[in-house]
């Protein structure tokens, strides 16, 4: 998302013309203005390769089912096990 993010904004600032990213010309630097688009792309490749995307939706979804478990718990007033202890 970062990438995309900076990618827009050096598109932004091209088009109105601010700072020196204002005076390239896509005949020139058309490598730079595109970069953070391609890193993007990269990115979100290798997340996906790697299992990435997943473990972090499953670490999410298993946050999510321990939250409501403590607190299902603690309406009970029953006190949950340490972690680790038996």
């Amino acid at each position: 998302m970062w990438f995309v993010a900076i990618g827009v904004m050096v598109q932004i600032l091209n088009l109105a013309g601010i700072g020196p990213v204002g005076a390239w010309t896509w005949k020139e630097q058309w490598w730079i203005m595109l970069a953070p688009f391609v890193l993007a792309i990269l990115w979100w490749a290798w997340a996906d390769w790697s299992g990435l995307t997943q473990r972090k939706a499953m670490k999410k979804v298993d946050d999510k089912r321990e939250a409501r478990r403590q607190k299902a718990l603690d309406a009970l007033g029953l006190q949950s096990p340490k972690k680790g202890k038996r």
